[in-house]
Formats: C-alpha cells, structure tokens, sequence
C-alpha cells in the first residue's frame, strides 16, 4: 500500500485509517472504506485510489492513494453581523492536524451584543493505537438572554471537562464526557417572573459536576456534504448527585441520505429530546431549555421563537419572549441537487425542504410548526455554509 501527496501528515495517521492490510487477500470493500476513512478525515482535498497488478506476478497487487493534502489550520480574526446576536468580532485559532499528528487544538474568542467566549480545546484520535480518542477543553461564556430573543437574564459559566471515545466497531462508537462548571445567574428590572422564582428558591450560583454518555453509528461517506449512508446518536447527561443543581437530559437523533442519481439526494432527518430536575430540584433550569427555530432548526421561523413564553412580572409592561422548554421534536425533509448550470461545481449544492418542530414541557406533538422552501450549501474556505 503506497501513499502520494502527503506532503504534511505523517505516514502513520494514514495508515492507521486502513482497513485493506498489507500481504493479505485484497478486498474491493476494504479498500474502498478505507479510501471513505481518509476523505473523513477532513485533511485532504482529493483522495484517489489505484489497485494496478503487480509486474510478474499474476496473483499480486499494489493499493496506490493519491492525496491532495489541504489547510487543515485556521487563523480566522474577524467582523461580521447576525440577525440574532448583532455585530460580532470572532477570533479562532485552530489546527485539525498540527504537525502532521493528527491531534487537534484550537482557542476561540467571540464577542457579540449576544455572548463573549474564551474556549481551549485539545484532542487525541488516537490516545491509543485501538483508536480510543482523548480530549480536554477549558472555556468561558458570558451570555445575554434578551440579546439572543429569549428572555431577559443573563449567564456567566465558566467550565472544564474531558472526555474519551471508544470505539465498538467499524461504524459505531462510545463516548464519555465529564464537565465542571460554575454557573452564576443574574436577573434584570423586567425579568420574568419564572425566572425570579426560580433565583429566589434555587440561588443565583451553582457548581455542578455531569457525566454524560453518548453512542454513534456512523455510515456517511463523508463528513460534509454527505450524499448516502446514515448517523445516529443516542446520549443521556446528568449531574451527579450532591451538585448545586440536579437535573438529566436525554436525546436521540438520526439521519440520512439516500442517493437518486449521481445528481440528486434525499435527506430525511429527526431529532427528540427531553429533560427534568430530579433530587431537590424539580425542574429542568430555565437555562438548560431546548429552543428551536432557525437555520440549524425549523428553517422560515426567527431563532429560538418556537414553543412556550415566559410570564412577565405583573406591571412590568412588557411583552413575553420566548422561555424554550424541556423537551424538543424536529423533523426534516430534504431534496440537495446542483445548481443549474454549475453541476461541475462540487462545492455549491442547493436544495428543496420541508421542516417541521416543537418545543414543549412534556413530549407532544400538538403545536407542531412547519415550514417548507429552498436551500442552499457552500463549502467555503472557511468552513460549510448553509442558507
């Protein structure tokens, strides 16, 4: 098995992806999954696979990938403008293969009318040589609600966690997450009266310590702009006993695509949720809550505007903003396929849709909000974006 064109990552990152092994029989199917495990890789623009015969050997053949490697490093500093959180100024430093290594870090710093946020993550595919990954992140965020159209109070949490992947088989994986954080709440002269409830009987500070549990299964053939195969992800999250707030969250989520031609695909995706308090809390924290509505949610509504409204203090004479909920429902239907005229163009898709959610207390279907429409993709130098 030779390699072409890795002029930066390392010999043993690649290999490590191959699932046809060397002086053993050849498989079509091993060869081509480990072709998919090195475009999911996301640190080469072109991966290219040959099998030609072996010179006077009838029974022999070489495996040749040929690789085009791209920027897998990020120095981003910039201005720009959000409909939700206003004008944003946004650094992120980050390298999804630093030195060839195949490990990942990366800082980020953003500050809107909305959020500011400090964040250090570090990551290690391959912690062990059985590929179980090892990672860290440390960070800080300072969160306005009224800003974000929810309602009026705001977060400072600082945090820090680590968490390990381990993977079952070829497409399914567990993972495991631990995360402190410090969590202080603030109110504001037109706070809803939930939330001045909930400060007077909970506190405005809280230190929780959760665990969390997630398993994936995996068939996309790549990681963006996926045209067959599928993902699903099950996790649950609870703080542990003893912590300043008690409460669990739990989610199912799947998708996939199906292929129509070499042009077109269909992608239907849902997605369910649902939290609560336990212990001696006896609800889910109001800061905790699905919301939905959105580019990433039911698309044609303004974000976070589905589902429950808080209850304004009685003479505040404002109007009520959105309060989310403790369980969320989202559905989507999707038709991606060239843009006239461009199908050369494998960066630019466009699509037709079809969505539909609910944000709630207590999983139920009444209230669904649905909206239907035209889509489009870019995979930008700076990363995939969705319209």
């Amino acid at each position: 098995i030779n390699f072409k064109g890795n002029t930066k990552t390392r010999d043993e990152v690649i290999r490590r992806e191959m699932r046809q092994m060397e002086s053993s029989w050849a498989s079509s199917s091993k060869i081509e999954r480990s072709k998919t495990r090195l475009d999911r890789l996301g640190y080469f623009e072109e991966v290219g696979v040959e099998t030609p015969p072996v010179v006077g050997a009838a029974d022999q053949i070489d495996v040749n990938y040929t690789l085009k490697e791209k920027a897998s490093g990020n120095l981003q500093a910039g201005i720009g403008y959000s409909q939700v959180q206003g004008i944003i100024f946004n650094t992120n430093i980050s390298q999804d293969n630093i030195f060839g290594t195949g490990k990942r870090v990366n800082f980020a710093f953003n500050n809107s009318s909305v959020l500011t946020r400090y964040n250090f993550g570090y990551m290690d595919p391959y912690y062990t040589l059985d590929g179980v990954s090892l990672g860290y992140d440390v960070g800080y965020t300072s969160r306005d609600g009224y800003q974000a159209n929810i309602s009026r109070y705001n977060t400072d949490v600082a945090n820090a966690g680590f968490n390990f992947g381990i993977p079952l088989n070829e497409f399914d994986q567990l993972g495991f997450d631990v995360d402190l954080k410090n969590t202080s709440v603030s109110d504001t002269s037109y706070s809803p009266q939930e939330i001045v409830d909930f400060i007077k009987y909970n506190g405005d500070s809280f230190v929780t310590l959760s665990t969390s549990v997630g398993w994936t299964h995996d068939t996309l053939d790549r990681a963006v702009f996926a045209t067959r195969g599928g993902q699903q992800r099950a996790s649950a999250l609870a703080t542990v006993p003893g912590s300043d707030l008690e409460y669990f969250k739990i989610g199912y989520k799947q998708q996939h695509y199906f292929p129509l031609s070499s042009d077109f695909t269909f992608r239907v995706l849902g997605e369910v949720a649902y939290g609560k308090g336990y212990g001696d809390t006896n609800e889910l924290p109001f800061f905790e809550h699905y919301y939905g509505g959105g580019s990433s949610s039911v698309r044609g509504f303004r974000d976070n505007t589905l589902g429950p409204r808080d209850t304004p203090q009685a003479g505040s004479n404002v109007s009520p903003r959105p309060f989310g909920g403790s369980s969320k429902i989202l559905g989507k239907a999707e038709l991606f396929f060239p843009v006239p005229f461009l199908s050369e163009v494998k960066s630019v898709r466009i699509g037709s849709f079809v969505d539909a959610g609910n944000i709630s207390d207590g999983l139920n279907f009444n209230g669904m909000r649905y909206s239907a429409g035209l889509s489009g993709e870019w995979l930008s130098p700076f990363g995939a974006i969705a319209v």
